[in-house]
């Protein structure tokens, strides 16, 4: 059996059942960052973003940008955990060839994402490779009473996104500002029951929570908030880095958060949380239900 055959997240489950965390480890493999044991009142979140030329962004583009992109995917993560963004390592593999002055660049983007999140850069590894490839590993925390995972989605919870999906072939997988600022305000000011950020697609992300949370759902197409620049509704949902949250939270607290949400950043209610063994739906824009499986962008 190949790589390809098996499917990237056969591929992980296959890793993680060889794997046995030590007390030390509140949450490992299976969510947006590892839940680490940290202090009396907070977790640290432990997540690492890998990028690579030709299959996560093209040489050229701007290499600011790339670079932006590299940590800002990261940070993402820990937004998604309720967490705030603290210190990051960056590795590189970069050919011998490379204009210094794209590798000045590529430092340059990485540098201006970590003033904006205040993350300090504190080491890292360079090497000699054939392509580009940027990996970041990034430390958060956050309190124990924030923390979100996506395996805590409750019956009859409603389910939003920030922001709006698809384009990314249209550069928007360059340049997305991490919901930090969105997510710390709702895990602050409600019940967030869980969350992730779209990398694999709405449809793929979603259904990682319904499986973590062994949940369906019922999403409405009329509601979704497609982008401008997006190939259509179903290029939207499932091509993924949009790096948008999705989130559920109790329904009583729905038309609340609706009322209170301060930011320019777009907010949709895009269904509600179902009993599992009905499944995962959608209703289109003509009032037809159908059932749909959570696809989306995968490696192998």
């Amino acid at each position: 059996m190949k790589l390809k055959d098996l499917g990237e997240f056969n591929f992980i489950n296959r890793i993680s059942k060889s794997i046995r965390p030590s007390g030390r480890v509140v949450k490992g493999i299976g969510d947006d960052a590892a839940v680490l044991k940290y202090t009396k009142d907070k977790y640290l979140l432990f997540t690492t973003d890998m990028i690579i030329e030709g299959k996560h962004f093209y040489k050229s583009a701007k290499a600011e940008s790339v670079g932006k992109k590299a940590l800002s995917c990261n940070i993402s993560d820990i937004a998604a955990m309720g967490g705030t963004p603290k210190f990051a390592v960056i590795s590189v593999g970069l050919p011998g060839s490379l204009d210094l002055r794209y590798a000045d660049g590529l430092y340059k983007g990485i540098r201006k994402a970590a003033d904006s999140f205040k993350v300090d850069l504190v080491g890292g590894d360079t090497v000699s490779s054939g392509k580009i490839i940027i990996n970041i590993a990034l430390i958060g925390e956050v309190e124990k009473k924030n923390l979100t995972l996506r395996s805590g989605a409750k019956e009859n919870d409603a389910i939003f996104i920030t922001g709006n999906i698809g384009g990314s072939i249209k550069l928007k997988h360059l340049n997305f500002t991490p919901r930090v600022k969105e997510a710390r305000f709702l895990v602050n000011n409600f019940k967030i029951n869980s969350m992730i950020d779209v990398s694999d697609g709405l449809l793929a992300d979603l259904g990682h929570i319904l499986e973590e949370s062994n949940k369906g759902a019922i999403i409405c197409e009329k509601t979704i908030p497609v982008s401008r620049n997006a190939l259509g509704f179903d290029s939207a949902v499932r091509d993924g880095e949009d790096f948008e949250l999705v989130f559920t939270l109790p329904l009583p607290q729905a038309g609340r958060l609706e009322k209170a949400w301060p930011f320019a950043t777009r907010l949709s209610r895009i269904g509600r949380v179902i009993n599992r063994r009905k499944g995962f739906f959608i209703v289109s824009k003509d009032g037809k239900s159908k059932k749909i499986s959570p696809a989306g962008f995968t490696h192998f």
